[in-house]
């Protein structure tokens, strides 16, 4: 049996300000979009139908590009379902990490899915296709050619530059067999290698193999999945690219979004004139100046758009309703509200992706064991282990009565006179008192950690194998360890406990 336990996101102290405030519906400064609740969907699906969507060329593109790959019927029906009017689509984005990068990206394809089954049980008389847009034109080689396996770091070793979706798969064959010499040979590991290889080895570049892994993964649920790399899709964005490009036409209103974001809240991205990288051959080259309208309209797929660019593009060619992303990803889209105004572009629901912390249940037990819940280890390992001292020691360890007695024998002091500069020292001497007590303190927990050195040494190995390199496993573990350790039914109970709409962090313990 799996346990399952929901904490709201603030006590994991892992999320910003801003995403606790969209949460909690804090809409004070007037900046958000309407809430992710399921009855605002109705009202984002009236705004939705009146803006005009290419459904056929839309179609058309996904048919294409999905042509040479393992579509699931599912699949297929959902991408011929976008010719109806009824149809919408809720879409998540992401980079081609390799063998699918940290566990997040699957979280974010599970909580597209999930809201998606969810709408089309509150409205039925419509449809919901989930659909992953893959990010195809970055061209960030080294925060997408490694995964994290079991605590080790495997890195594809690759010279290629430009867009990461166009480069070949030269090299990879060494890390399959490294995978395979982690993993073994029962038939679970069978399994994931046989995927592995039917995806990277045999696909031309690494867009075609991130297709195929995800459409093996995922297309039983629906879905559907889009290249933004495309000729036919990017003419339809010619007019934007021209208005950025060659008027810098969204520098003002994306400026002024940022401005009233950051009254209150950090920014995620620097705000730019131009928002267009030129795509050539092994290149990918911010646009600064010197471009001719000939060009876009001769070339349009050669212009990349930045990160702010790409949500209107995508929110240009798809009918769609709800981005699903993490922290960031709302952050920076909340930098574009004005822009999705003046070009009269529905701007969609932003819907946080699911987080999960994995737990087996033998590190649950220690933790119980400990003394802890499992809420406690979000807190830093310094903080876990001082309450375990305090709390276990035989002796009171704090000092606080202390500390508030002296503050009441200088306070009684200082009321004895009326001179400033013998109140002064008065208080100078409280300050210099109170720092011997604070390290007095220090001295007596390091010597009752040295009486638990064991129990300390497993609050230590437990804070690094749930949070390696002090961050959400999330953000660092690949799937692949996962997938190994418990089969198709990680992604399935994945998928069971799952809530895009829940505020709520995740914590399973397997």
């Amino acid at each position: 049996m799996i346990d399952f336990q929901n904490i709201p996101y603030s006590d994991t102290n892992s999320f910003s300000e801003f995403i606790l405030d969209y949460l909690n519906g804090d809409s004070k400064e007037n900046i958000y979009c309407k809430s992710p609740k399921i009855q605002e969907f109705e009202k984002q699906i009236f705004e939705k139908s009146d803006h005009y969507i290419d459904r056929k060329l839309l179609v058309d593109v996904l048919y294409s590009q999905n042509q040479n790959f393992n579509l699931s019927k599912k699949s297929s029906d959902n991408i011929q379902s976008l010719n109806q009017e009824s149809s919408f689509t809720v879409t998540t984005g992401h980079q081609l990490c390799l063998f699918t990068g940290p566990l997040y990206f699957i979280y974010k394809i599970i909580s597209t899915i999930n809201l998606c089954e969810q709408l089309n049980y509150k409205y039925n008389s419509k449809k919901f296709v989930p659909v992953y847009w893959m990010a195809s034109e970055d061209h960030d080689f080294n925060e997408i050619n490694h995964i994290n396996l079991f605590g080790k770091k495997i890195i594809w070793d690759s010279k290629q530059n430009g867009a990461v979706g166009k480069m070949n798969l030269d090299g990879l064959e060494k890390l399959v067999l490294e995978i395979k010499s982690v993993l073994g040979d029962d038939d679970r590991s069978l399994k994931l290698i046989n995927l592995i290889q039917s995806s990277y080895l045999n696909s031309k570049n690494l867009a075609d193999a991130t297709r195929s892994f995800v459409l093996d993964l995922f297309g039983k649920f629906g879905l559907v999945v889009i290249d933004g790399d495309s000729l036919d899709l990017k003419k339809r964005f010619i007019p934007l690219i021209k208005k950025d490009v060659l008027q810098k036409g969204f520098f003002d209103a994306i400026k002024k979004s940022t401005a009233d974001f950051t009254r209150k809240y950090k920014q995620q991205a620097f705000v730019r004139d131009i928002n267009f990288f030129k795509l050539s051959k092994n290149k990918r080259e911010r646009i600064t100046e010197g471009i001719l309208e000939r060009e876009i309209d001769i070339s349009p797929h050669k212009f990349s758009p930045n990160v702010f660019l790409r949500p209107l593009y995508q929110e240009l060619i798809l009918p769609n309703i709800a981005y699903v992303g993490g922290g960031a990803e709302l952050t920076y889209w909340m930098q574009l509200k004005l822009a999705f105004i003046q070009e009269k572009i529905p701007f969609p629901i932003l819907v946080l992706r699911n987080s999960a912390l994995i737990v087996t249940k033998k590190q649950s037990q220690k933790i119980h064991r400990l003394g802890f819940d499992m809420r406690d280890f979000f807190q830093s390992e310094e903080a876990i282990k001082k309450r375990f001292i305090i709390s276990n020691s035989k002796k009171k360890l704090s000092v606080d009565n202390e500390i508030k007695n002296l503050n009441l024998i200088y306070k009684n002091l200082k009321d004895k006179t009326d001179d400033e500069s013998m109140r002064s020292s008065i208080n100078s001497l409280l300050h210099k008192h109170i720092i011997s007590i604070e390290e007095l303190h220090k001295k007596l927990v390091r010597f009752e950690k040295k009486q638990n050195e064991t129990s300390l040494g497993q609050i230590t190995n437990l804070k690094k194998s749930l949070f390696p390199d002090k961050i959400l496993q999330e953000r660092h573990n690949n799937f692949i360890e996962y997938y190994f350790k418990y089969g198709d039914n990680f992604i399935e109970t994945l998928k069971e406990k799952f809530d895009p709409l829940n505020p709520n962090f995740v914590i399973l313990t397997f």
